[in-house]
């Protein structure tokens, strides 16, 4: 099996969503209620956005045997060296192959002058979570997120690079 990274193209934009929503759906069952994630994939993955994510941030994509499953979403580098990493998500058939660390790597690559790396993951998403630890990731905060109207436990990570 052949694995590579590249830079998403405009014709990626539907297959991305089908990643996410897949993705979604099952790092979040039990977590945050089905209805409060289709509304949020709805307005953070439809078409306006992705065009807006190819426009304006870092998107990168992961591909096993030329198939699209995962991606990861870098914003720029701001004045101070940071960048947020907005999302990297997986087929969840595909966790643990070694893409959402070669995602990781790519994105400090090609984001020029980044010196630190943050993200937001739900205290409950233990894959996500235990990615981010072992990637070298920290903990600099824990707290409520009204994420519409459903309360999460969020942990703010950075990573210093």
């Amino acid at each position: 099996m052949k694995s590579t990274i590249r830079n998403m193209k405009a014709e990626d934009a539907q297959l991305i969503q089908e990643v996410a929503k897949i993705s979604w759906n099952a790092t979040y069952e039990g977590i945050i209620p089905y209805d409060v994630q289709e509304r949020f994939l709805s307005s953070a993955y439809n078409d306006e956005m992705m065009t807006r994510r190819l426009d304006h941030s870092l998107m990168l994509i992961g591909e096993q045997d030329g198939i699209l499953v995962g991606f990861a979403n870098f914003s720029p580098v701001n004045d101070v060296g940071e960048s947020e990493l907005a999302a990297i998500y997986l087929h969840p058939e595909y966790q643990g192959s070694g893409i959402g660390t070669a995602l990781l790597q790519e994105g400090i690559v090609q984001l020029k002058n980044v010196e630190k790396i943050y993200i937001t993951v739900e205290q409950d998403n233990l894959i996500g979570k235990s990615f981010y630890d072992a990637k070298g990731f920290k903990m600099i905060e824990q707290f409520e997120e009204d994420f519409d109207g459903h309360i999460l436990q969020s942990v703010r990570m950075v990573l210093t690079l």
